[in-house]
């Protein structure tokens, strides 16, 4: 069954006339009736009744056609798509992000592109650093922003776009909350909220913890970084986390303190594919980013 066919069949089944899909399909007529033969013949039903120069659905021919019609809507809309996707203006861009950056640098950025490029689409999907990175690979999306940049990652690459401090949060009744910086080491008596295991950045916590030879004590952990932050809110713990998480002020009874010794951080940045070409509106996003936290990384110093 081709494609031409079903054209033909359908224009041939709104004119009721052979001769007149014909015209309007710019065609011999004998093309269309040897087209509608193949198709019965492949087929194995008669999809009209003929009457004289005139023809008429048969029932199978009416349940035929509604199929057809729905089958040509969808073809149509995927070409239509991917023309979309070949104009960089109009394209939809695919990426994942953690909840991280959820709050701020993904929305910052996303706000700044579209400014220059108001018919992108976006469609969003927030999941774990190694599910990003799944996701990229097996091309669920072709971008995820995520921190730190994997190094040894096989069959993606990935920008560094700007580095981060990790800071501690601290209820206002911690005996330290007065501090105006903390080492690390200050809070090896602590219990922690951290991350569930196998989150990155509980194993950039626990990580530097290690540099200084203590396991931090977790009896509380939360899925995202709104959760962390509320069981510190609530006195039950203290944590690390990217000070960009908390741009928009610390949650209620909570300080913030900058740490030293180690100084814990993280590089933030984007990944791609190795064995797969970005879409044109894709490779636009990809090389905007890295301008884009340029420029505000200047700006910051």
């Amino acid at each position: 069954m081709e494609l031409r066919q079903i054209q033909y069949f359908i224009e041939v089944a709104k004119r009721e006339h052979v001769t007149e899909a014909a015209h309007a399909l710019h065609v011999a007529q004998s093309a269309v009736s040897r087209q509608i033969f193949n198709l019965e013949e492949e087929l194995g039903v008669s999809l009209f009744f003929r009457e004289g120069r005139n023809v008429r659905l048969t029932p199978i021919g009416e349940m035929f056609l509604k199929q057809m019609e729905q089958a040509v809507k969808l073809i149509d809309n995927a070409v239509s798509e991917i023309e979309e996707q070949l104009d960089p203006e109009k394209g939809t861009i695919r990426v994942g992000f953690p909840s991280s950056l959820a709050a701020y640098t993904l929305p910052t950025a996303i706000s700044a592109f579209r400014e220059l490029h108001p018919e992108v689409k976006f469609k969003l999907n927030q999941s774990s650093y190694a599910n990003l990175i799944e996701g990229v690979v097996k091309g669920d999306f072709n971008l995820a922003l995520l921190g730190p940049v994997p190094k040894k990652e096989q069959k993606i690459k990935g920008r560094t776009l700007f580095t981060e401090k990790i800071v501690a949060l601290l209820p206002q009744s911690h005996p330290l909350a007065q501090k105006r910086v903390l080492m690390l080491n200050d809070l090896r008596e602590d219990s922690f909220v951290l991350f569930p295991k196998g989150f990155i950045l509980r194993e950039i916590i626990v990580n530097a913890c290690a540099q200084l030879g203590f396991e931090p004590q977790v009896p509380f952990e939360g899925e995202d970084i709104d959760a962390i932050k509320g069981l510190v809110s609530a006195g039950l713990g203290v944590t690390l986390i990217p000070e960009i998480t908390l741009i928009d002020g610390v949650p209620r009874s909570t300080v913030k303190i900058p740490i030293t010794e180690p100084e814990v951080n993280r590089t933030v940045g984007v990944i791609i594919p190795t064995e797969r070409e970005l879409l044109p509106t894709e490779k636009l996003f990809f090389e905007f980013l890295g301008d884009f936290f340029s420029i505000l990384d200047r700006y910051k110093h």
